[in-house]
């Protein structure tokens, strides 16, 4: 009887499946919250925050007055003295939270500031995704289990008057009191430090739980299955879960990860793609009929789209200063968009990194493609996360590889022209190299003409090393980064390829 009064009153709740014919006026009105709340900061009384906000055309005024800029400038022209716990710089206020952003570049952990505001927003997105449960019409008893959340330590380190952490460990810090009941593991597990000491304790504890949703990043919540499955002597997670319905993810591309994913679990599960990152939570899949993500509009966080140009960025991927971005009422379907946010943290014309194709304006909704420095292009093949992935998926699909991770690099050949290299870690050891190298090539050849051309002319071969998945993931534990949020960068480049070919060099003796 609970369950069928709780999907009723989500049901109730739900985000209408529909255009959002607000949408642009949202924006709007997210960008004047923004600009008046932070008008006394310093960073509002550089820019004339009071006299935007006098002008008819605020967005206008607002591209005009404030120059885009990406982290590294900001940090040190803004963020750095925030982080010294002076009130009033880029937002109202000290900031209490700091998130060490996962990143996929080659630059040392980014610091983000997470403000209660940005909490807030984020909870208000979690709720609304939450609502829309309904819509996967589960069982009404399935509603009452717990809630599984594989991320990263909720005992972030205290520095001056801040915390400093990952994004989901100060999200764990926040979480409402009413969900205690539901959530899992406890802090008694996540407020350890270790990755690996926290996956152990998951895996003893296991068996008490009865899991109706999973929440996590895909590589390491199939960590937590695998090691669940091996402790208990079991075929599948289902067989310790039975009642386990949903699984939502977010942080990197689901796709590569399905195959493996699903030889994990005893039955079909519900799966919701999310698009939260350590600057805020920007959208979810809100429709089981689709795997498009709905843009949040109004949970303190304003957007601009900048066209992926040679106009708007140089040939190593950086945006150039007289980049121009369009507003949510300008952009068009099918065109590649890198995002810059305005944020209620004080990120202000940022630029986030991502890249995003809308496929329906109407309900602005939109698939991601990537990072604007992961598109892979020496020689002009012009290949995008999102073509690598689908790669991948078709060639996993074809070889029955069971592919679990993979980056690629471009190397130069001998004689001047370049090659792809490709690491991969698959299930299928009968899969030689040269078989998948085949099979990816082809498939990257019927993805994007401008790979096919190359591979005619600049590009010469196309090389596959597979090695064992616990590399990448030693990998980003010596980098310091094997926590719930880490991923690996699909496209490796500059100092991120050098640092991984020196650690190969170093274990692969």
């Amino acid at each position: 009887m609970l369950g069928k009064i709780l999907n009723v009153g989500l049901s109730l709740a739900k985000t209408p499946d529909r255009p959002n014919p607000k949408a642009i006026e949202e924006q709007t009105e997210q960008l004047r919250k923004l600009l008046f709340t932070a008008r006394k900061t310093a960073f509002g009384r550089h820019h004339l925050f009071s006299k935007i906000l006098e002008e008819k055309n605020t967005c206008r005024a607002f591209q005009t007055a404030v120059p885009p800029t990406e982290y590294d400038d900001f940090y040190q022209n803004w963020w750095r003295f925030a982080r010294e716990d002076e009130p009033d710089i880029t937002w109202p206020g000290t900031v209490p939270y700091y998130a060490l952003s996962s990143g996929t570049s080659g630059a040392a952990s980014k610091y983000i500031p997470v403000t209660r505001e940005m909490i807030r927003g984020m909870n208000r997105g979690t709720r609304r995704m939450f609502f829309d449960l309904s819509k996967y019409k589960l069982p009404g008893a399935t509603l009452q289990k717990q809630m599984l959340m594989v991320g990263s330590c909720t005992a972030p380190n205290a520095e001056k008057r801040h915390f400093v952490g990952d994004l989901s460990g100060i999200i764990g810090m926040n979480r409402p009191a009413w969900m205690s009941k539901y959530y899992r593991p406890g802090r008694h597990i996540t407020d350890l430090p270790d990755w690996t000491a926290r996956i152990e304790a998951i895996a003893r504890e296991a068996h008490r739980w009865d899991i109706g949703f999973v929440v996590g990043n895909p590589a390491w919540v199939q960590l937590v299955f695998e090691k669940i499955i091996e402790r208990y002597g079991l075929q599948n997670i289902h067989d310790l879960w039975p009642n386990f319905k949903m699984y939502v993810h977010g942080g990197v591309f689901f796709e590569p990860y399905r195959q493996h994913f699903e030889q994990l679990l005893g039955e079909k599960v519900h799966d919701i793609d999310s698009y939260m990152a350590s600057e805020g939570f920007f959208a979810y899949q809100n429709r089981p009929t689709s795997r498009a993500l709905r843009l949040l509009t109004d949970c303190g966080i304003f957007y601009e789209f900048v066209p992926l140009t040679s106009e708007n960025f140089d040939e190593n991927s950086n945006l150039k200063p007289t980049a121009r971005a369009l507003t949510l009422g300008e952009v068009r379907e099918n065109e590649q968009y890198a995002l810059l946010i305005s944020t209620c943290a004080g990120a202000w014309r940022y630029l986030l990194g991502d890249t995003i194709q809308f496929t329906d304006l109407a309900r602005t909704e939109f698939r991601l493609t990537g990072r604007t420095k992961q598109f892979l292009s020496v020689c002009g093949e012009h290949l995008s996360v999102d073509n690598l992935n689908e790669a991948v998926r078709r060639a996993d699909q074809k070889l029955n590889a069971g592919i679990i991770e993979f980056a690629v690099a471009a190397v130069p050949t001998d004689d001047r022209n370049w090659a792809h290299q490709w690491f991969v870690s698959l299930d299928n050891q009968a899969v030689l190299p040269q078989v998948f190298a085949a099979a990816v090539d082809e498939e990257l050849c019927f993805l994007n003409d401008d790979y096919a051309v190359e591979r005619q002319y600049a590009l010469r071969e196309v090389r596959v090393e597979i090695l064992p998945k616990e590399i990448f993931y030693d990998w980003l534990r010596q980098k310091g980064k094997m926590n719930g949020q880490a991923k690996i960068p699909r496209v490796l480049k500059g100092e991120t390829l050098k640092n991984w070919l020196g650690f190969l060099e170093s274990v692969l003796v």
